[in-house]
């Protein structure tokens, strides 16, 4: 069991598997020319699957994979394949793009639920935000996954005077079909131009709903980071992720494993412990484990409040988005 001092029980990994993408969004990547890890020092197949061991030996039994774009590292398959022999609900976040080619490995390794990014329903928009003219594939790959009997979830992260004005476009999706929209509040991370007034809150979400449709409030699990809410008669759902204006850390028990190996305790920590050397090493990591958990700070790093005029993002340290993992 790998627990932190206040309490909580971490029992969720996500293990990003490398910080390349074939999109640029400017929220997640700090410019178009990016220096990638190289190879030799992201986990390898067989380190990933040790890794992973040792933590569900010790108590976790979800492992999301993450990127950067996680479908477009060459071995993807092999891992997702070896993680899904491991006694854990195997879960994925993508950009979408290269899902059609993954469907049968997906089916293989039990892999049900996906995560995916889409912040738009405008051609024009997705190529101004992503720089990359993937939209009707990425459209065409979440109708495929929901064809197929995958529980699809679609992050949208949320931006004022940009994509605000699509909410309840996002929202009518879900009246005949079955997809499970998240909007996410627009967060803070190296090199992306984060400031308080771009932030569209939990309330202002549901303020603009509201206006157009009558919404029910679900009930929410322990753990959730969503705030998940419906329209009655639709097929579908939607959620708000409210980092920054309402946070959920009293709850958490997420670990995050970088794909250059590093465990972070938190997606705000400035403090990083390295796993993958000592493992190549031989040593014991456990204890770097639970040491680095058991110094979380109570909520946000402990790095700010959810006072968003109070937050500067100038003042926060910790990575670009893409080198820590969705």
């Amino acid at each position: 069991m790998i627990e932190d001092s206040f309490g909580r029980i971490h029992d969720y990994l996500r293990i990003s598997l490398t910080d390349n993408c074939n999109m640029r969004c400017f929220y997640c990547m700090p410019e178009e020319d990016y220096d990638f890890t190289p190879a030799s020092r992201l986990m390898q197949t067989h380190e990933i699957e040790g890794l992973a061991k040792l933590f569900v030996e010790n108590g976790v039994n979800k492992i999301r994979l993450t990127g950067g774009e996680p479908l477009i590292r060459k071995d993807a398959d092999k891992i997702i394949l070896s993680l899904s022999q491991l006694p854990v609900s195997l879960t994925l976040t993508t950009n979408g793009v290269r899902l059609n080619h993954f469907i049968n490995i997906l089916k293989e390794s039990r892999v049900h639920s996906l995560n995916i990014s889409l912040d738009t329903l405008q051609k024009e928009k997705f190529q101004l935000l992503s720089r990359r003219d993937y939209f009707q594939q990425v459209y065409e790959n979440i109708t495929l996954m929901l064809q197929h009997d995958f529980h699809v979830k679609v992050n949208m992260v949320v931006m004022k005077g940009l994509n605000d004005d699509e909410i309840n476009d996002f929202v009518e999706w879900t009246k005949d079909q079955p997809i499970h929209v998240r909007f996410i509040e627009f967060m803070p991370f190296s090199g992306n131009k984060w400031s308080s007034n771009k932030v569209f809150t939990l309330q202002q979400i549901l303020e603009v709903v509201s206006r157009k449709f009558d919404i029910l409030r679900l009930q929410d699990k322990k753990h959730d980071t969503a705030k998940k809410f419906t329209v009655p008669g639709h097929a579908g759902t939607f959620a708000i992720i409210s980092t920054m204006s309402a946070p959920f850390c009293e709850g958490c028990n997420r670990i995050r494993l970088t794909a250059d190996g590093k465990i972070k305790n938190c997606l705000f920590s400035k403090e990083e412990t390295d796993l993958l050397t000592p493992y190549r090493n031989g040593e014991d990591v456990m204890s770097l484990i639970h040491k680095s958990i058991k110094n979380k700070a109570k909520e946000l790093g402990g790095q700010f409040t959810n006072v968003l005029e109070n937050v500067h993002a100038e003042q926060i340290l910790n990575r670009s988005m893409i080198t820590i993992g969705g």
